[in-house]
């Protein structure tokens, strides 16, 4: 089910009505409500591989409790490794056996013995990425003693299926989202209308900007051979807003979502294209990801302690897990290696700004500096998201050769000139307004909070019209593929 559908435009006012005025009378109630409408919610895809969410959920559950009261430092080692054997399991089997299986045929090829292992028809069940690693983190955590094990198996399997998150994150601790699971829930007008509101943002994110970016993104990779390097650029730069409002679009509409019914998400995103550097963007990109891959692989791995070998050694492995994370292709390792690459710089040198603030914090425009900055990390974002993009690397290789050719000088030959005029200035327009709310936890959040009601509600309608007029074909969420 899309968030961009009628199904999902019924669905939640049911759930909502339901939630609020019939299930209302305990909280156990509201659980089963949650976790009945999430295992709807997933089963609208396929409800076959509510399977594997069941069996996640159902292991971390009870080594949860196993290990509440095991003492035996080999014992809980067991049920941990149990837990991530299963889950670890279910991702590897689903979405890396092919993957594993043709470079293993590849490799003993190239001594002249051809193995022939047949790969399988699979399909990779939307999410499984997601909440794979949010319902691991709950064990690891359990076993570190940081949180006490819940008891409540209905509590824990909403905790996991929560749909608003299930699909493309963010990825949410146990530590954050359980508790709220366990506690009384009350419907506030001041927050539900600020979950709309930010459900309101992230669908113009989509279907206004993303979906009609998808448009040329999906022209110019395809025929790539029949273009000049100038559009290649600005095909690799429509994909760049377009996997970032995709994206970021979806978690808006999560959290948005998830305070319609009481509940608070981490922030997954922090307008990350206004990076003065690759450390801050990734500060601010996918926030719920890299801090997971950050507090249990990088840190346990000595992090930035140690040597400086030992430091590059570490950035260089987090950026491939990172990498071979979003899929099982070369191209995507490549991507992780080549943002690690543009971090060894700093490492080695020993200098790297640590930026703690918004850029330009309490002016309207940025520094010259500033706006070189940005435009430095952005244009290498833009091109090597190319790997991200491209079917495979010989794809993202040839794509990116054209771009360095002699006709990267030459005007850009969209076909649809005035269509593609008009989604130029549709980016500028929601970079505009990114760049006014950059130091809230979305753009719009406060925008005209202060005027007049009749100007705020105008500034709503203005977007909800928008949505209608600018959204072309329903398109799935790029993430859901991961």
């Amino acid at each position: 089910m899309l968030f961009n559908s009628v199904d999902f435009a019924l669905f939640i006012p049911i759930v909502f009505i339901l939630y609020w005025f019939v299930f209302n009378k305990t909280i156990r109630l509201q659980n089963i409500l949650v976790a009945v409408a999430s295992y709807v919610f997933y089963a609208w895809w396929d409800w076959r591989f509510l399977s594997l969410i069941f069996v996640s959920t159902l292991v971390d559950y009870f080594v949860g409790v196993l290990l509440k009261n095991q003492q035996d430092k080999k014992k809980r080692k067991a049920l941990l490794f149990l837990s991530i054997g299963v889950n670890l399991g279910l991702l590897g089997f689903f979405k890396y056996f092919n993957f594993f299986v043709d470079n293993f045929n590849a490799a003993f090829s190239l001594f002249g013995n051809d193995l022939g292992i047949t790969t399988l028809s699979i399909i990779l069940p939307v999410g499984i990425s997601f909440y794979t690693f949010q319902t691991m983190s709950y064990t690891l955590d359990v076993y570190k003693r940081k949180i006490e094990p819940t008891e409540d198996f209905v509590a824990f399997a909403a905790f996991v299926a929560f749909f608003p998150q299930l699909v493309a994150g963010p990825i949410e601790r146990a530590k954050n989202l359980l508790p709220q699971f366990e506690k009384e829930r009350h419907l506030v007008y001041s927050k539900a209308i600020d979950g709309l509101r930010q459900v309101l943002w992230g669908l113009f994110k989509k279907m206004v900007i993303a979906d009609n970016c998808g448009v040329f993104v999906d022209e110019f990779f395809k025929n790539h051979g029949d273009y000049s390097g100038s559009t290649l650029l600005i095909g690799a730069f429509f994909f760049t807003i377009q996997i970032y409002c995709d994206f970021s679009g979806y978690s808006d509409i999560a959290i948005g979502t998830s305070r319609l019914f009481g509940f608070n998400l981490m922030k997954n995103f922090a307008f990350p294209y206004f990076s003065r550097n690759i450390r801050e963007f990734w500060r601010r990109w996918h926030i719920s990801l890299t801090t997971w891959f950050k507090d249990y692989v990088y840190i346990p791995l000595g992090g930035s302690r140690g040597s400086k070998a030992m430091q590059i050694r570490n950035t260089i492995l987090i950026f491939v897990i990172i990498g071979f994370w979003h899929g099982a292709h070369w191209k995507f390792i490549v991507y992780g290696f080549i943002n690690a690459l543009h971090f060894l710089p700093a490492i080695i040198i020993g200098k790297s700004k640590r930026y703690s603030e918004a850029v330009a914090h309490n002016k309207w425009l940025p520094s010259l500096t500033e706006v070189f900055q940005m435009l430095r990390t952005f244009t290498f974002l833009v091109l090597v998201r190319v790997f991200f993009r491209a079917s495979d690397l010989t794809e993202a290789i040839d794509y990116l050769s054209r771009i360095f050719s002699k006709s990267l000088f030459t005007l850009p030959d969209f076909g649809d000139r005035l269509g593609a005029l008009t989604v130029f200035l549709l980016i500028v327009l929601f970079f505009a307004i990114e760049w006014m709310g950059r130091t809230n936890e979305y753009a719009i959040e406060k925008l005209l909070l202060k005027s007049k009601r009749r100007y705020r509600w105008t500034f709503y309608y203005v977007i909800v019209f928008m949505i209608f007029y600018f959204a072309g074909q329903q398109q799935q969420f790029i993430y859901f593929q991961f």
